[in-house]
């Protein structure tokens, strides 16, 4: 991109170290007027000082913007997302990569309303984030300019970072100026800690890495009891008391962080290809995962709850790539929003020492039948010879391979 043909660009911007000195690089570099732009997603920082920063590096008052986007971002990306059961590799509930879609999107509204014809984010070129903002930017404004400093600047060190913010009179926090013991990303649904010290597998995290946590050993020695209500799919209640998407995330949070809940150490398979390990805390996320779980199970019915958790891979991975504004994503989001008309209902669960402890659940529109399950007198309900004839019936291929001499399984 040749930097004449940039005339005002959107920086999703932090008010850190990387992204103060990447606003004065496109001032210097591309000689254009910078707007900047500032997520709260509940990453628990006071976002004032990003606002001083910014008005100390010249940016205009009216061009520095910091938006609220915590109920949007539980209501609109973290529950939909939830009603799938998401689980990349298995394991990691996304809470990084949900968030880059919502700071996509917010980015290109801006950069509408001021009309830039360019956009910039912070993200290094070896990790998932500048894919994920990139693609979701592309999505929502083809014709978009995207500036990626880390892939094209020279400031590759930590040391060359200084070096220019000292010469550029950015202001550096005095814990920045050794070097980082690792990196940290936070929002309302998770934190996680990357790089420096944890970038060695076999080596246990310090302490000091779960931030969101206390340790499960030092967790109460007595579990807490709650009781989490949802409606269609998503959470709205907890102990009786109604509550907005992020005001209830928020909650489930803290009773998470008491309990020792959702800790994760975890080496992943990045979409740029490479490996890497992270340590991720999702107290309140963690709760929310089982308790949906634990109300489809007596709403959802058998085959549209094995059909989605087919399918839930693939939305995973799909999510995490960055691909959030895809049509495949949008489809397997309508089914899952179609199976979710009838989940709802409470559960009730322990949280205790680091677990997550379903101990009931009860809906209107439960699926479980007590006179069809039980071992007593069940009054004619089931007809116990019926069996019978199903098991014959799905046996009949295996019988057949036997009678021709392929027996155990043999093709």
């Amino acid at each position: 991109m040749r930097v004449k043909d940039v005339k005002k660009v959107v920086l999703a911007y932090s008010g850190g170290l990387d992204t103060s000195v990447i606003l004065k690089w496109l001032q210097t570099t591309y000689r254009c007027e910078v707007v900047t732009f500032t997520a709260d997603l509940g990453q628990g920082e006071e976002l004032g000082p990003a606002r001083d920063k910014a008005l100390l590096l010249g940016i205009k008052p009216e061009n520095v913007f910091i938006r609220d986007l915590r109920e949007e971002f539980v209501r609109d990306f973290v529950f939909p997302m939830f009603r799938m059961n998401a689980l990349y590799e298995g394991q990691y509930l996304l809470g990084t990569s949900i968030a880059r879609p919502l700071i996509a999107q917010e980015q290109i509204r801006i950069a509408e309303e001021v009309g830039a014809d360019a956009v910039a984010h912070g993200a290094t070129g070896k990790g998932n984030d500048q894919v994920r903002f990139e693609i979701g930017y592309y999505a929502l404004k083809p014709d978009v300019k995207v500036i990626a400093p880390w892939r094209e600047w020279e400031l590759t060190s930590r040391t060359r970072l200084l070096e220019f913010a000292e010469q550029n009179q950015i202001p550096i926090a005095k814990d920045k100026r050794g070097e980082a013991p690792f990196s940290v990303d936070a929002n309302l649904l998770h934190s996680s800690s990357e790089g420096k010290i944890l970038e060695e597998p076999w080596d246990a995290p310090d302490e000091m890495v779960w931030q969101r946590t206390i340790s499960p050993m030092e967790a109460p020695d007595s579990p807490t009891e709650i009781v989490v209500e949802f409606e269609r799919g998503d959470a709205v209640g907890i102990n009786g008391k109604r509550m907005s998407p992020a005001t209830l995330l928020t909650e489930l949070n803290a009773l998470g962080k008491a309990n020792g809940i959702g800790r994760l150490d975890l080496v992943e398979n990045r979409f740029v290809g490479m490996k890497s390990r992270g340590c991720y805390e999702t107290p309140g996320g963690t709760i929310l995962y089982q308790a949906h779980r634990a109300i489809e199970s007596i709403t959802l019915d058998r085959e549209a709850a094995h059909l989605k958790d087919s399918l839930m891979p693939r939305y995973a991975e799909i999510v995490y790539n960055g691909f959030w504004f895809s049509p495949e994503r949008r489809m397997i989001q309508a089914m899952a929003d179609e199976s979710q008309r009838s989940v709802t209902g409470e559960v009730r669960m322990k949280l205790y020492k680091g677990n997550v402890i379903v101990t009931g659940r009860r809906s209107s529109h439960s699926l479980y039948s007590m006179k069809h399950v039980t071992f007593e007198e069940d009054q004619g309900a089931y007809d116990q010879f019926d069996a019978q004839g199903f098991i014959k019936l799905n046996a009949l291929r295996l019988r057949l391979g036997a009678m021709a001499g392929r027996r155990g399984g043999a093709l």
